[in-house]
């Protein structure tokens, strides 16, 4: 478990935050740009130190400021990848990895071999180049790799693809996919992407103007209102896990999901475990069954709550089944007519293509 609980005021902005994260897994620190993500990553990092408070890794305690005590970045044994790779411009890439290994204090266990990393990143064919001769998206998986070979116990990357346009992005992102699933190694991810987040994280920590405002699972955080503040009207969804039932030729799949079935667009196997977000402005809601549509997804569903949302409409939480919920936006007149309430029962309507592209590997626990 790693337990940050730290207080740091630099100028204006005060800093006083609070988290735990179980290891392993990645756990994502969300939110505006501003809000304290990579003042948090220094002072896990011992790159900034707190003016108050502690920070551990069981039962490891790295920070104290009631007791005085403070181990030097160099000992912490905490790699870090930053929204820039920070190679050594004069090494090639080979050199570069080796630079990390470099670092590794004596007797420190080796977790993760030479020829791993390279495997894990894709970088056997890139050993011989030197950074400028590399893409954006080739010297993050270097930089990473690096990290990596420093033997860490923890892992921090601070918006790693921020400086990434979106093909460079989804070259990156499988690996980290891969990193996730394949080694036991604790990571905290800086975004303030949230399809980032859905796509890698195990848990999430939502920060705004300095503190910790909601902590959880995925798709707890998903329905919280501060979210919603945050990603804004048009963002808005449910995060919700299913495993895949059935294939069929044209590459629909249909995933159990609580009670209901959900057929999305994606490449999938039976039995597959995937979790997918339903955004609220993509939820159609009928107070009887739908005949003659060409929507794929008619879920039957009770409401839970009414909500009042930005402009004139309201956010409607549909429960179906299985302490699984559903978010729909709609016109507080449509709301009215239809006399949505709590405990009445609907019909949840959305079309499969909306779902495409939102739809990933559930991520290890």
């Amino acid at each position: 478990m790693l337990l940050v609980d730290v207080g740091k005021r630099r100028g204006d902005f005060d800093l006083r935050a609070r988290f735990s994260a179980p290891t392993p897994g990645i756990t994502a620190l969300f939110g505006r740009s501003g809000c304290g993500k990579s003042t948090l990553i220094s002072l896990i990092a011992g790159l900034l130190a707190p003016d108050s408070g502690r920070v551990m890794i069981g039962d490891d305690v790295l920070v104290d400021c009631d007791r005085h005590l403070y181990v030097d970045a160099r000992h912490r044994r905490i790699g870090v990848v930053f929204q820039d790779s920070r190679l050594f411009p004069h090494l090639d890439v080979q050199a570069n990895l080796s630079y990390g290994a470099k670092r590794v204090p004596r007797g420190t266990p080796e977790l993760m071999r030479f020829d791993e990393v390279l495997a894990l990143l894709g970088l056997e064919k890139l050993l011989g180049r030197r950074p400028h001769e590399l893409s954006g998206g080739e010297k993050q998986r270097v930089a990473l790799g690096r990290a990596l070979l420093s033997q860490p116990r923890l892992l921090l990357l601070d918006e790693p693809l921020a400086s990434l346009d979106m093909a460079r992005r989804e070259e990156v992102l499988p690996y980290l996919e891969r990193l996730r699933d394949n080694f036991s190694l604790p990571i905290v991810y800086v975004s303030h992407q949230f399809d980032e987040v859905l796509r890698l994280a195990t848990r999430v920590v939502l920060l705004d103007a300095g503190h910790v405002v909601a902590e959880g699972d995925i798709a707890t955080v998903s329905r919280d209102p501060r979210l919603r503040a945050i990603v804004g009207p048009e963002s808005v969804g449910a995060v919700v896990a299913g495993s895949v039932e059935r294939v069929d030729s044209g590459g629909l799949a249909t995933l159990r999901v609580g009670d209901a079935e959900l057929t999305v667009e994606v490449d999938a196997q039976v039995g597959q475990r995937l979790q997918i977000q339903v955004l609220a402005r993509d939820v159609i809601v009928a107070i009887e069954p739908p005949r003659g549509l060409s929507v794929r997804n008619v879920v039957p569903a009770r409401v839970v709550s009414v909500t009042a949302d930005s402009g004139r409409a309201v956010l409607v939480e549909l429960d179906i089944g299985r302490t699984t919920t559903l978010l729909a936006r709609i016109t507080e007149r449509a709301s009215t007519e239809l006399a949505l309430g709590t405990d009445k029962q609907v019909w949840a309507l959305i079309k499969a293509v909306s779902l495409r592209g939102h739809a990933f590997n559930v991520p290890s626990a």
